[in-house]
Protein backbone atom coordinates (compact mmCIF):
# COMPACT_ATOMS: atom_id res chain seq x y z
CA UNK A 1 0.00 0.00 0.00
CA UNK A 2 2.88 2.20 1.01
CA UNK A 3 4.56 1.89 -2.61
CA UNK A 4 0.82 2.20 -4.60
CA UNK A 5 0.99 6.04 -2.20
CA UNK A 6 4.45 6.83 -3.03
CA UNK A 7 3.48 5.95 -6.69
CA UNK A 8 0.53 8.11 -6.99
CA UNK A 9 2.72 11.14 -5.27
CA UNK A 10 5.48 11.17 -7.69
CA UNK A 11 2.78 11.02 -10.32
CA UNK A 12 1.22 13.73 -9.39
CA UNK A 13 4.55 16.25 -8.25
CA UNK A 14 5.51 15.21 -12.00
CA UNK A 15 1.58 15.95 -13.48
CA UNK A 16 1.77 19.15 -11.39
CA UNK A 17 5.13 20.11 -12.94
CA UNK A 18 4.09 19.75 -16.54
CA UNK A 19 1.11 21.74 -15.75
CA UNK A 20 2.92 24.52 -13.97
CA UNK A 21 5.15 24.74 -17.72
CA UNK A 22 1.99 24.58 -19.42
CA UNK A 23 0.23 27.53 -17.48
CA UNK A 24 3.49 29.42 -17.60
CA UNK A 25 4.32 29.01 -21.47
CA UNK A 26 0.41 30.31 -21.88
CA UNK A 27 0.58 33.46 -19.82
CA UNK A 28 4.16 34.26 -21.26
CA UNK A 29 2.30 33.99 -24.92
CA UNK A 30 -0.76 36.10 -22.97
CA UNK A 31 1.71 38.51 -22.13
CA UNK A 32 3.57 38.92 -25.17
CA UNK A 33 0.16 39.08 -27.42
CA UNK A 34 0.98 42.87 -27.77
CA UNK A 35 4.04 42.85 -29.27
CA UNK A 36 4.46 43.65 -33.16
CA UNK A 37 4.35 41.00 -35.40
CA UNK A 38 7.45 40.07 -37.00
CA UNK A 39 8.57 40.98 -40.57
CA UNK A 40 7.23 38.90 -43.23
CA UNK A 41 9.87 37.63 -45.61
CA UNK A 42 9.70 39.06 -49.48
CA UNK A 43 8.71 36.53 -51.72
CA UNK A 44 12.25 36.73 -53.55
CA UNK A 45 15.36 37.86 -51.75
CA UNK A 46 18.93 39.06 -53.46
CA UNK A 47 21.79 36.12 -53.64
CA UNK A 48 23.28 35.45 -49.96
CA UNK A 49 26.35 37.34 -49.15
CA UNK A 50 27.17 35.10 -46.32
CA UNK A 51 25.48 32.08 -45.25
CA UNK A 52 25.70 29.36 -42.67
CA UNK A 53 24.23 26.50 -41.02
CA UNK A 54 23.17 25.68 -37.72
CA UNK A 55 20.39 25.98 -34.90
CA UNK A 56 18.21 29.10 -34.20
CA UNK A 57 18.07 28.87 -30.39
CA UNK A 58 15.46 31.62 -29.90
CA UNK A 59 14.41 35.14 -29.85
CA UNK A 60 14.28 37.53 -26.34
CA UNK A 61 13.33 40.72 -25.53
CA UNK A 62 17.00 43.37 -25.84
CA UNK A 63 18.49 42.62 -22.84
CA UNK A 64 16.80 40.26 -20.69
CA UNK A 65 18.32 36.93 -22.03
CA UNK A 66 15.95 34.21 -20.63
CA UNK A 67 12.75 36.32 -21.98
CA UNK A 68 12.39 34.49 -24.56
CA UNK A 69 9.31 35.33 -27.18
CA UNK A 70 6.44 32.62 -27.50
CA UNK A 71 4.23 34.16 -29.72
CA UNK A 72 3.10 32.01 -32.63
CA UNK A 73 6.44 29.42 -33.56
CA UNK A 74 9.18 31.99 -32.85
CA UNK A 75 10.17 30.44 -29.67
CA UNK A 76 10.77 27.09 -31.13
CA UNK A 77 14.66 26.23 -31.62
CA UNK A 78 14.93 24.98 -34.87
CA UNK A 79 17.61 23.39 -37.29
CA UNK A 80 18.61 26.57 -39.43
CA UNK A 81 20.07 28.44 -42.19
CA UNK A 82 20.99 31.96 -41.37
CA UNK A 83 21.64 34.36 -44.71
CA UNK A 84 22.63 37.55 -44.51
CA UNK A 85 20.52 38.70 -48.01
CA UNK A 86 20.65 42.27 -49.13
CA UNK A 87 16.89 42.91 -47.72
CA UNK A 88 18.12 41.54 -44.28
CA UNK A 89 18.77 38.80 -42.74
CA UNK A 90 16.78 35.67 -43.62
CA UNK A 91 16.57 32.62 -41.17
CA UNK A 92 15.09 29.48 -42.39
CA UNK A 93 13.94 26.75 -39.74
CA UNK A 94 13.02 23.40 -40.55
CA UNK A 95 9.41 22.36 -39.63
CA UNK A 96 8.86 26.24 -38.45
CA UNK A 97 8.12 29.27 -40.40
CA UNK A 98 11.10 31.32 -41.48
CA UNK A 99 12.11 34.24 -40.01
CA UNK A 100 13.18 37.71 -41.33
CA UNK A 101 15.23 40.90 -40.48
CA UNK A 102 15.13 43.86 -42.84
CA UNK A 103 18.79 45.31 -42.92
CA UNK A 104 17.51 48.82 -41.80
CA UNK A 105 16.11 46.92 -38.61
CA UNK A 106 19.57 45.68 -37.05
CA UNK A 107 21.22 47.65 -34.56
CA UNK A 108 23.76 45.60 -33.43
CA UNK A 109 25.84 41.85 -33.46
CA UNK A 110 27.72 40.36 -30.72
CA UNK A 111 28.96 36.86 -29.79
CA UNK A 112 27.17 35.67 -26.67
CA UNK A 113 27.44 33.01 -24.12
CA UNK A 114 23.58 32.42 -23.58
CA UNK A 115 20.16 33.45 -24.91
CA UNK A 116 16.67 31.77 -24.67
CA UNK A 117 17.87 29.47 -21.80
CA UNK A 118 20.63 27.86 -23.94
CA UNK A 119 23.93 28.49 -22.35
CA UNK A 120 27.48 28.11 -24.13
CA UNK A 121 30.83 27.20 -21.81
CA UNK A 122 32.78 30.04 -24.37
CA UNK A 123 31.75 33.48 -24.84
CA UNK A 124 31.38 33.15 -28.72
CA UNK A 125 29.30 29.84 -28.30
CA UNK A 126 26.41 31.93 -30.20
CA UNK A 127 25.80 34.77 -32.45
CA UNK A 128 23.42 37.64 -31.50
CA UNK A 129 21.45 39.74 -33.39
CA UNK A 130 19.30 43.05 -31.84
CA UNK A 131 17.53 44.32 -34.30
CA UNK A 132 14.26 47.12 -33.71
CA UNK A 133 10.60 46.48 -34.71
CA UNK A 134 8.15 49.46 -34.53
CA UNK A 135 9.89 50.52 -30.83
CA UNK A 136 10.57 47.29 -29.55
CA UNK A 137 13.98 45.71 -29.24
CA UNK A 138 14.83 42.08 -30.09
CA UNK A 139 18.09 39.70 -29.50
CA UNK A 140 17.83 36.78 -32.02
CA UNK A 141 20.47 34.19 -31.24
CA UNK A 142 21.86 31.27 -33.44
CA UNK A 143 24.42 28.93 -32.86
CA UNK A 144 26.56 27.61 -36.08
CA UNK A 145 27.94 24.77 -36.63
CA UNK A 146 31.06 26.57 -37.61
CA UNK A 147 32.07 29.00 -35.28
CA UNK A 148 34.96 30.92 -36.82
CA UNK A 149 32.36 32.74 -39.45
CA UNK A 150 30.98 34.52 -36.39
CA UNK A 151 33.42 37.21 -36.60
CA UNK A 152 32.58 37.91 -40.20
CA UNK A 153 29.22 37.87 -39.70
CA UNK A 154 29.47 40.35 -36.56
CA UNK A 155 32.12 42.73 -38.89
CA UNK A 156 29.04 42.75 -41.77
CA UNK A 157 26.31 43.76 -39.46
CA UNK A 158 28.11 45.97 -37.23
CA UNK A 159 30.17 47.49 -39.88
CA UNK A 160 26.14 48.90 -41.54
CA UNK A 161 26.80 46.68 -44.33
CA UNK A 162 23.42 44.15 -43.20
Amino acid sequence: MTRVLLSLAVLLFFALCVYGMWHGWKRRQAKQAGLPAFPARPETLGAPRLSTTGVYIGTTNAGNWQDRIQVGDIGHRAEATLSLVPEGIAIDRTGASPIFIPAEAVRDARTDRGLAGKVMFSEEGLLVVRWENQGHLFDTGFRGDDKDVYEEWVAALVGGKA
